[in-house]
């Protein structure tokens, strides 16, 4: 990233918040996060693993399930360490550069891992409603496309927002409210004009997160007209359960991102760390269970899995 010129704002450096009223106890605290974030590599890494070297698993559903991977260990990479970094060493301190570059890198994976769930929305309308038609529809020269749609689509979304942050001057305060930097959460701490920030990062919310969202609704709308019609009850059983891991990813997803957003209208009623919870639920929390609940729902990964770390023990 672009470095920061300072010498107009107060100060030179941003102060990361951990669990506000928990400094004592921040060094337990850091003990369930170490935890996350270990089943975060671990998981997120196996599954990336499997589907590469697989070749059967080299189908629509897998290689964007590896992609969902890939996105939530960039995002975990991202946040995790300065979490750990202030629990463990009371280390707050960043440079606006680094605030900044972090910034963009959790807001990039973020969208990213909107869009990816999208996708994988759409795949599952097409194994349902066309099971026929699935693989001449979803090629991996269609796969390769969405997936440059969705790097262009983001960086579009996110150059623009830390360019923006350069021209403020920051002289308000310097304590940020979570233990790593967002967009929202720098912003109310410049005393410049930051209106066309404030416009353009809602906008983006808003055309990427936003509309991904409301697709998502629409794509399981049709679905489940699509299962209705289905003769049998066995038949209906059988698509809607191939549909339950992803289900759960968008749950994961979006429902801490929608209270969030609830609940900061109503900001004054409620304890700040309601808040810190609900954002480090957002940044944290599927990461971690997504591997966990498509290995748990997968019988394909599954095994593969199994018959990895057993050809591994027979090589040693």
């Amino acid at each position: 990233m672009l470095p920061v010129n300072s010498t107009s704002s107060i100060f030179s450096t941003f102060l990361l918040t951990g669990i506000p009223g928990l400094e004592d106890v921040h060094i337990w605290i850091s003990i369930p996060f170490c935890a996350m974030f270990l089943i975060t590599l671990v998981g997120n890494v196996t599954i990336m693993t499997v589907i590469w070297k697989e070749q059967t698993l080299h189908v629509p559903m897998y290689l964007f399930l590896a992609m969902l991977a890939a996105s939530d260990l960039g995002l975990s990479l991202f946040t995790f360490p300065t979490m750990l970094r202030i629990f463990w060493l009371d280390g707050r301190e960043l440079t606006l550069s680094a605030c900044f570059t972090q910034m963009f890198f959790i807001h990039t994976f973020q969208d990213t891992e909107s869009a990816i769930i999208l996708a994988m929305a759409f795949d599952r309308y097409v194994a349902i409603s066309r099971p026929l038609h699935y693989s001449s529809i979803l090629t991996n020269s269609v796969i390769a496309r969405i997936a440059f749609a969705i790097i262009v689509r983001t960086m579009i979304a996110q150059v623009p927002l830390p360019i923006l942050l350069r021209r403020l001057c920051f002289c308000r305060s310097n304590v940020l409210s979570h233990s790593y930097c967002l967009h929202p959460d720098i912003l109310k701490l410049s005393c410049s004009n930051t209106r066309i920030n404030s416009i353009l990062g809602l906008f983006m919310v808003l055309s990427n997160m936003g509309l991904d969202f409301l697709l998502i609704i629409l794509s399981y709308i049709l679905i489940l007209k699509t299962v209705l019609s289905i003769a049998s009850y066995g038949g209906r059983l059988k698509a809607l359960n191939t549909c339950i891991s992803h289900i759960c990813a968008v749950v994961l997803f979006f429902t801490p991102m929608i209270c969030l957003s609830i609940l900061y209208r109503f900001r004054q009623k409620f304890h700040q760390n309601i808040y810190v919870l609900l954002a480090n639920m957002h940044f944290l929390i599927p990461p971690v269970m997504n591997p966990i609940v498509y290995v748990a729902k997968t019988k394909q990964i599954r095994d593969r899995i199994i018959k990895l770390f057993i050809t591994k023990e027979n090589e040693s």
